[in-house]
């Protein structure tokens, strides 16, 4: 049974009006999408829902067809268009909050993608096993399986009876796949500033992109490090190649995994790589229970009180909170461990401060207590025990010294009101 077959069976089994669960990050279900462009009748009425990555998973659910909506934590720009026309709504959640919402919102039905079933006819999440489960586990909810033969099984992961399944369809085809970039030079500094704070030992976690690219880089003389994550992506293969992880099961906690083949592939027969669902990887009883757990993430900006913006950019919504708070909390709750922010100092070729004096209150995705050290290509800022005064010494430090004056300047007229 093709996928539209399988997805036309569902369809005519929920209301005229029906909220759909769908799958993202690695698991997002591409063939369904090709299928239902070519059928967008099968979307009127709908409202999908779904935690879907800004610059990987780039279907625009909502404008498969004009009296379809969607809603999502996360505004990337490919949703835009429906967002702006009031058809995809926002929900500003982090990844805990979003397990909570996704146990509890109405929904009619749902589709994920998994592998094929084993000889006991359990079939598993494979490399993608984030939020999937949350659904699985609410019966009142009919779920359609893409079985894909492309899906991995890891030897550490989530499974499920191949009977949960109402409607099923067999296909074969690739996986969302994410290349890591050429880095920027100014990366490479903060790759340093970041490795010179993590120990041998350690348990670290990173978001995606370049900031994750350039520590990892920085890391090969490092050895028994652990990884906790929600997502791991190609940049750890080397750190695995060259004896720098821990050798023991469920060295790599994580998600999902989101890259390239070489990673799936790694994720499928590595028996370190363990594959656990949201509530897990980002309880905070979970995070604060490991010993000099590190948390790595990036930012777009930061003020000078130490609040940070992960979301906005020239007053647009461009992304969502994800699982930032959730880490840096967790980092900070560790014994020995640590919540970091890391950034450029400077955006538009160096015309723009992204250490700025103060953020909009609609901009502020991070609280100051709940960041720990910001990084730049400059330094490190230790804002943790500092009063208001020395943590904004501390950030103007580094930022770039092009700017510095005109912070320290707007610091001392912001202090004035306080």
């Amino acid at each position: 049974m093709t996928p539209i077959e399988a997805f036309t069976q569902l369809r005519q089994d929920m209301p005229e009006k029906a909220r759909l669960y769908v799958a993202g990050c690695s698991g997002e279900p591409l063939a369904l999408v090709a299928g239902l462009q070519k059928t967008p009748e099968l979307a009127r009425g709908l409202t999908f829902t779904g935690i879907w990555i800004p610059g990987v998973n780039t279907t625009d659910w909502a404008g498969l067809h004009e009296e379809a909506q969607a809603e999502t934590i996360f505004l990337s720009p490919v949703l835009r268009p429906s967002f702006d026309a009031g058809r995809t709504r926002f929900l500003p959640l982090s990844y805990t909050q979003s397990v909570r919402h996704l146990s509890q919102t109405p929904l009619d039905g749902a589709v994920v993608m998994v592998t094929p079933p084993d000889q006991n006819g359990q079939i598993s999440l494979g490399v993608s096993a984030d939020f999937s489960n949350e659904i699985l586990e609410r019966a009142d909810i009919p779920v359609m399986a893409l079985i894909n033969q492309a899906m991995p099984r890891p030897k550490d992961g989530l499974s499920v009876p191949l009977s949960r399944f109402q409607y099923v369809s067999e296909i074969d085809t690739p996986l969302v796949e994410v290349e890591a970039a050429s880095l920027p030079e100014t990366f490479a500094a903060i790759g340093e500033h970041i490795a010179s704070l993590i120990q041998p030992g350690d348990t670290l976690q990173f978001g995606l992109g370049n900031v994750q690219q350039a520590v990892l880089q920085k890391l090969t003389s490092h050895k028994d490090l652990k990884i906790h994550a929600g997502m791991i992506s190609d940049p750890l293969l080397g750190l695995l190649d060259q004896g720098c992880i821990a050798n023991e099961a469920g060295a790599i906690t994580t998600g999902v995994a989101l890259g390239t083949d070489a990673l799936y592939e790694r994720a499928a027969s590595d028996p370190r790589i363990a594959f656990r669902p949201v509530r897990h990887t980002h309880a905070i009883t979970t995070l604060a229970a490991i010993p000099n757990f590190k948390a790595i993430n990036s930012c777009i900006e930061v003020d000078l009180f130490g609040q940070a913006n992960a979301e906005f950019i020239g007053g647009k919504q461009v992304s969502g909170t994800g699982g930032l708070v959730d880490f840096l909390r967790g980092g900070a709750a560790s014994d020995g461990g640590r919540a970091i922010v890391a950034l450029t100092s400077t955006a538009r070729k160096g015309t723009i401060s992204r250490i700025v004096p103060r953020l909009p209150a609609d901009a502020t995705s991070i609280a100051r207590a709940d960041v720990g050290t910001v990084v730049t290509e400059h330094g490190v800022a230790d804002l943790r025990g500092k009063t208001i005064d020395q943590r904004a010494a501390a950030l103007i430090a580094i930022a770039d010294p092009a700017f510095r004056d005109n912070l320290s300047n707007a610091w001392d007229d912001i202090r004035r009101t306080l």
